[in-house]
C-alpha cells in the first residue's frame, strides 16, 4: 500500500486501485505522521473483531435485558442523552441500572454512585445520570462482564453507556449512534483520526440512530444519510435531534434566564462537538465568548480564574455564564466550589427526540425487546 497527500485528503494505492480518503478538517501536520500508527491500529482492531466473530474470543450473554449504547468514533455522538432517554422510558416499570466505564475517574474497579455522586470518583457522565435519576442504580466498572455479574441479581434491565467496542459482553439490543455532521466522508482511525474501529463494525448493531439532525431534516436528506451509513438488512435506522431544555442552576434546580441580542454569553465547555450548542445560542445572541476545553477536561482553578477575569472585564450590563450538564458535574468538585459559587453559572440541559414517527417506532422496538427478555429473568 502506498499513500500520497492531496489537499484535505489522502490518496492510497492498494494494488492497482487508488482510493481517495477524506481526512478530518482538524488534522494538523503532526497527525500526518500518525497515519502509519492508524493503519496499524486498524489492523489490530480488525483482527480482534474477527477473533470475537469467529468465537476464538468469547462474548458473554446474560439472561436479563442488556441494552448497549455506543458509536464508532471518539465522543460527541450523544450517547448519554440516548441513555437518559432509555432511562425515562423504562425507569417506572423496571428495576434499572446503568453501567459505564466511568471515563476520567480517579478510581478503579466496580463502584456504585451514592446520593452525592462525585465526578472525580465515578466520572462526569455517570455523576450527571445519578443526579438526574437518583432512584436508579448507577455503576461504573472497566470490566463490563464483572459489572453485570454484580448487578444482575437485583436488577431487571441494564443499560450500558459507551460499550459498543466492549466485545466481552454480547448485548441483547445494540444501539449504534452516528453524529449527523460527521458522516460526511471517511474518517481515519485513531490516532490520526477519531474512529475507534473500521466502518464495517457497524454490522454488529441492531439499531442505527443518526443523532443531532436538524429538526426539519427533509425526506431527501434522510435518504442521503441512509446511503452514507449503508445499513444492513437486519438494521433499523432512526433520526434524532437535540432538544434544549429549560435552564437550571449548578444544583439542577430550575432557573429563570433571559437571553436576547444584547446579552453577552460566556460559554464554558469541556465536551466534544460544541457546534449544535453554539448554533442554538446564536439564535438568541451573537455575543458569545467561548472558553473551550477538550472533552472530559478536568477544570482547574486557573481555568475558572481566566473565565472570571474575562467575565468581570465585560462592561455590558446583561451578561451571564452558561455551561453544559456534563461540565457542571466537574465544576461541582470541592476544590472549585469557592470560586465557581462567585460566578453566575447557568446550566443548559439537553434531551433528544426522534424525527417523524420515529419515537413511537423506537419505543415499541425497545419495549418489545425488554418485555420478551424479561420473562426469562428470575426476579421477574
Amino acid at each position: 500500500m502506498k499513500a500520497s497527500r492531496l489537499s484535505g485528503c489522502l490518496v492510497a494505492k492498494i494494488g492497482e486501485r487508488q482510493v481517495l480518503v477524506s481526512l478530518p478538517s482538524e488534522m494538523n501536520n503532526l497527525r500526518w505522521f500518525l497515519i502509519p500508527f492508524a493503519l496499524l491500529y486498524g489492523m489490530v482492531v480488525t483482527v480482534r473483531n474477527w477473533l470475537y466473530n469467529a468465537g476464538v474470543l468469547k462474548s458473554r450473554s446474560f439472561d436479563l435485558p442488556v441494552i448497549s449504547v455506543g458509536n464508532l468514533d471518539v465522543g460527541g455522538a450523544g450517547k448519554t442523552p440516548m441513555t437518559e432517554y432509555l432511562i425515562r422510558q423504562f425507569k417506572a416499570y423496571y428495576r434499572l441500572a446503568t453501567l459505564s466505564r466511568g471515563y476520567g475517574r480517579s478510581t478503579k474497579g466496580f463502584l456504585l454512585a451514592d446520593e452525592k455522586p462525585s465526578a472525580t470518583l465515578i466520572g462526569d457522565e455517570p455523576a450527571q445520570i445519578k443526579r438526574k435519576f437518583p432512584d436508579i442504580t448507577v455503576a461504573v466498572c472497566e470490566d463490563r462482564v464483572a459489572g453485570i455479574e454484580r448487578l444482575q441479581t437485583d436488577h431487571q434491565l441494564i443499560i450500558m453507556d459507551d460499550a459498543y467496542q466492549h466485545r466481552a459482553v454480547k448485548p441483547g439490543l445494540s444501539l449504534l449512534l452516528f453524529d449527523y455532521s460527521k458522516i460526511q466522508g471517511i474518517n481515519m482511525m485513531l490516532p490520526a483520526g477519531n474512529r475507534r474501529e473500521p466502518f464495517i463494525g457497524r454490522k454488529r448493531a441492531d439499531v442505527i440512530i443518526i443523532t443531532k439532525c436538524p429538526a426539519a431534516l427533509s425526506e431527501a436528506e434522510q435518504q442521503r444519510m441512509m446511503g452514507k451509513v449503508s445499513p444492513f438488512p437486519h438494521q433499523q435506522v432512526f433520526f434524532s435531534t437535540i432538544v434544549y431544555l429549560p435552564f437550571t442552576n449548578l444544583q439542577g434546580q430550575p432557573a429563570s434566564v433571559q437571553i436576547d441580542s444584547d446579552t453577552s454569553v460566556f460559554l464554558l465547555t469541556g465536551i466534544a462537538g460544541t457546534g449544535p450548542l453554539i448554533e442554538h445560542l446564536q439564535a438568541f445572541t451573537l455575543h458569545i465568548n467561548h472558553h473551550k476545553y477538550p472533552d472530559h477536561h478536568p477544570f482547574t482553578l486557573k481555568n475558572i480564574a481566566k473565565l472570571a477575569d474575562d467575565f468581570n472585564a465585560c462592561t455590558e450590563q446583561k451578561k451571564l455564564i452558561i455551561t453544559t450538564e456534563k461540565d457542571a458535574q466537574r465544576l461541582g468538585e470541592q476544590g472549585l466550589l469557592q470560586q465557581v459559587s462567585k460566578l453566575p453559572f447557568y446550566v443548559l440541559p439537553i434531551g433528544i427526540d426522534f424525527l417523524g414517527d420515529g419515537r413511537q417506532q423506537f419505543n415499541k422496538l425497545a419495549e418489545n425487546y425488554v418485555r420478551e427478555h424479561r420473562t426469562h429473568h428470575r426476579i421477574y
